[in-house]
This record gives C-alpha cells, sequence and structure tokens, in this order.
C-alpha cells in the first residue's frame, strides 16, 4: 500500500474518531459514498491505525483482597468481583485488572521476567504504550514451540519489551526437552545461563499459572501433556504448574519426569524476586493456585472473587499457611 492511501486512511479516522465527524461529512469531504468512508475505518482499524479500547470498569473485592494477603502472607492481591461466567471475558479482564496493577510499578531503569499462558497474554495486550527509559525484559521459560504463539514466552517478552521501549532478552530453548541430561546440558549452555543469571536479578516477575487435569492447562494444549499424562499426575495428586514446573496442593515441587527436563527459571530463584505476581482464574483452577500460593513464590496475586473463594476454603482444610516460607521446592 502506498503513503498517499496510508495517509488518507489516517485522515478520515482523524477526522472521525478525533474531530468527531460523521461519516456523511467525511464522504462528502472526501468525495466518496458513506459506505465506503465505513469501509476505509474499517480497513484503517485492520491496518492498526486505530486502536479501539473499552474501558469497562473492574469492581474489586477489598476483603477478599485482604484475607488473601493475611493467609498466604502477599503484599499486595487484586480480586475481580462479580466475574463473568465466560473463561473468555474472565481471562481478557483479569488481564486488564493484572495490567493496571503493573502499570502503578514501572519506572525507569526496571527489569521484568515474564513466563507464558493465556492470563499473561492478556495482561500484556491489555497495556499501553509506555516508554521506559534502561528498562528490561526477560523470558524466563523455554518456548512452547506449538500451540498459540501468542501466549508463549518468546512473543510475550518481545511484545511487553516493545511497549516499554525495553531491551529484550530471549531465552532461546524449548521448555520441557526429552530427557535431563539434555535439560542439564543446556542450562549449562552460555547464553541460556545468562539469560536465567539476569532473571535472578528481576525487580517483578510476572508468571501465570496452570491446571494438569482439564483443557485450561497450558501444558496439555501445547501437547507436553497427554491424557494419559493427565490423569497419572492428577491421581499422583500434582494440581497444577507454575513456571510449567508440576507442583502439588501443598506448594511442594513434585517427581514428575517433566520437572527435571525444564528449560527454565527454578522455583528457587523465582521465591527470591521482590515482586513476583501470579495472575490466574476460574474455579477449576483453584486447586493449583493454592498450590502455587503455598509455595511461598509468589507476592501478588490477582485472581477472581468466586476462584479466591474456593482457594480460600480449600486452604482451611490444610496445613497452616506459615509454613508457605519454609516450602522446599
Amino acid at each position: 500500500m502506498d503513503d498517499n492511501r496510508l495517509e488518507l486512511l489516517g485522515q478520515v479516522a482523524v477526522w472521525y474518531y478525533e474531530d468527531n465527524m460523521d461519516q456523511t461529512e467525511i464522504a462528502e469531504r472526501i468525495g466518496k459514498s458513506r459506505s465506503m468512508v465505513s469501509r476505509m475505518l474499517n480497513e484503517a482499524r485492520d491496518l492498526g491505525l486505530i486502536e479501539v479500547r473499552v474501558k469497562f470498569p473492574l469492581k474489586t473485592d477489598q476483603e477478599l483482597e485482604t484475607k488473601l494477603c493475611e493467609v498466604f502472607h502477599l503484599t499486595q492481591a487484586r480480586v475481580l468481583a462479580d466475574p463473568p461466567a465466560d473463561y473468555t471475558t474472565l481471562v481478557r479482564r483479569l488481564g486488564r485488572l493484572g495490567s493496571y496493577y503493573l502499570q502503578g510499578l514501572l519506572r525507569d531503569n526496571i527489569k521484568i521476567s515474564v513466563g507464558w499462558g493465556a492470563t499473561l497474554h492478556q495482561l500484556v495486550k491489555a497495556l499501553p504504550t509506555l516508554p521506559l527509559r534502561d528498562a528490561l525484559v526477560i523470558q524466563t521459560m523455554g518456548s512452547i514451540g506449538r500451540g498459540d504463539p501468542m501466549i508463549d514466552g518468546a512473543e510475550l517478552a518481545r511484545w511487553l519489551s516493545q511497549k516499554l521501549s525495553a531491551r529484550l532478552h530471549y531465552l532461546p530453548a524449548p521448555l520441557i526437552v526429552g530427557s535431563e541430561e539434555i535439560a542439564q546440558s543446556l542450562l549449562k549452555d552460555p547464553l541460556i545461563s545468562n539469560t536465567l543469571s539476569l532473571a535472578r536479578q528481576v525487580d517483578i516477575a510476572l508468571v501465570g499459572i496452570g491446571p494438569v487435569d482439564s483443557q485450561l492447562s497450558g501444558l496439555y494444549r501445547t501437547g507436553y501433556l497427554t491424557e494419559a499424562d493427565a490423569e497419572k499426575f492428577t491421581a499422583a495428586g500434582i494440581v497444577g504448574d507454575l513456571m510449567g514446573r508440576l507442583i502439588d496442593i501443598n506448594g511442594y515441587l513434585t517427581d514428575a519426569y517433566i520437572n527435571r527436563c525444564i528449560v527454565g527459571q527454578d522455583l528457587a530463584s523465582l521465591r527470591q524476586v521482590p515482586i513476583a505476581i501470579g495472575i490466574a482464574g476460574s474455579v477449576m483452577k483453584a486447586p493449583a493456585i493454592l498450590g502455587a500460593l503455598r509455595t511461598g513464590c509468589l507476592d501478588v496475586m490477582i485472581m477472581d472473587a468466586l476462584t479466591a473463594t474456593e482457594v480460600l476454603e480449600a486452604q482451611l482444610n490444610l496445613m497452616p499457611a506459615s509454613s508457605l516460607t519454609s516450602n522446599p521446592s
């Protein structure tokens, strides 16, 4: 498309969205039909010349936020009140809630690590362009290489770095490899080792949480888990993954073979990050979220009210939350 066409589309968009001219007025000005102006606006939107943001008000439940902080020793919690029943809408709103929270933490010279997942994708998508000076974004989990590339850590890190005008460090490896020996060899690679060393020095870590026993499992959707794996792991007491690592309801790292074949940041170093932000929702993820909270890795949790209630009720049946800080995983 030539520059003259782009300029015309941009001018039509400015007249319509900024100058509040109606489509009939614009059509008269450029000598086209009203329907042609409508098509031009659609074309401008498709080309990315127009970004439409609907600022749906997000209410939060302060009582549940306070309770989560008390029970799980969090520094902050954000709980979406009145969550929608539709999972796609829920994830989108949680992403926006996470985006609002992250914006309050951003500053020049900040270092941020990012995992992967659908809810993290929505957080990055909702984040406006906010150029920072000397910021750094780090991919801390190997790439999935299949399924939806938009939820992959490499793509999320690239997208986040663009929005923040930040430098970017990729983790050039698959998330899960064929054997423990391959994983150990890759972890010794200088480029991978350097990236994971930088991950231990970040100010903020953005972390997704996934279950293993439903279609909401990212590991299942991307082919890392089979139906048989999911059934076996569930029977063994595995409730979900944090940074791709399979954990039980008490937040302990399990002996599952996958955990020995991961190329990515480990939970011990994640626990040392000043602000590790977990984001997830849906009552089907409640056991996984509870396990993740009990690892002691997370400082901030963003979730919905129904799931928060489920997690707090389940916590009552387990060991005291004071054990979180001594978790050896």
